[in-house]
């Protein structure tokens, strides 16, 4: 007997959804029966590939439900916006994928005492205030909205990466960055629990998106990022979907404070 789709009645915001791992995700939710806010700067995607249709587009064109919000994730105001654009459009928020990030040292590499502040604030602004904003507003809503028939009342997914568990090369900025998003993902999984509130972080390996290009020309050759991962090499966007839409279906029921690698055995070396 056919199963239901895993998010079926359920809404979902994700950013950085433009392009990478965030356009992998929103179309991998849509596909199991989500309805979708795409938040980002801009619709149209990073790398040319990509740009050739909108992802709230491409999930339309094929029978799903979506919208676009254009987003300044380190903006408190816009970031209560998108919040609010999700209920009016759909009635409820029930998960937060807060995916958009930078890593500025991909392109330009280096140690600790030559990183300027400039490059700190930015990345500490992209890849932490996002995610403590994107949090605060999406809490308060599932909060205050009646809780599905499961009792749970939300689903947050953090996009975390292994850099937050173990240290990569002349990244200072971007690892710090994503070593406070798993720690306030475990923060909130333990304050949200009573309230049936699931906070989990994913922890990417070496995937292929924009980044993974910028990486691989500037900092570590494909042939010894390939070496590193035991299980296949490098990953694809939709190798992160998948998890995403565990982390936010029944499926992970008894799951909460999780900061699961997803990264062909990288960190198990």
């Amino acid at each position: 007997m056919p199963q239901p789709p895993r998010l079926e009645n359920k809404v979902a915001i994700i950013t950085g959804s433009s392009s990478g791992l965030g356009r992998a995700i929103a179309v991998r939710y849509a596909q199991e029966g989500a309805k979708i806010v795409c938040a980002d700067l801009t619709a149209t995607a990073r790398s040319q590939e990509e740009a050739v249709v909108t992802t709230h587009s491409l999930i339309t064109q094929n029978g799903g439900s979506a919208i676009f919000m254009q987003t300044d994730v380190g903006d408190a105001t816009q970031m209560e916006a998108l919040v609010k654009a999700a209920v009016q459009e759909y009635g409820r928020l029930d998960i937060l994928v807060n995916n958009a990030g930078i890593s500025i040292e991909a392109k330009t590499p280096a140690v600790l005492h030559l990183t300027d502040e400039t490059t700190w604030d930015t990345t500490m602004r992209v890849n932490v205030k996002s995610v403590f904003l994107g949090c605060k507003y999406a809490l308060a809503q599932m909060l205050a909205q009646e809780p599905h028939s499961s009792g749970d009342r939300g689903w947050i997914v953090n996009i975390s990466s292994i850099m937050g568990m173990i240290g990569g090369p002349e990244n200072p900025s971007y690892c710090a960055s994503k070593g406070a998003v798993s720690q306030l993902t475990r923060q909130m999984a333990l304050d949200y629990a009573p309230h049936r509130i699931h906070a989990n972080a994913l922890c990417p390996g070496y995937t292929q998106t924009a980044i993974f290009k910028e990486t691989t020309s500037n900092c570590t050759p494909w042939d010894e990022l390939n070496r590193r991962h035991p299980l296949k090499g490098p990953g694809c966007p939709d190798d992160i979907a998948k998890m995403a839409v565990v982390l936010a279906s029944d499926d992970a029921s008894w799951v909460t404070g999780v900061c699961l690698p997803v990264d062909g055995g990288y960190t198990a070396r």
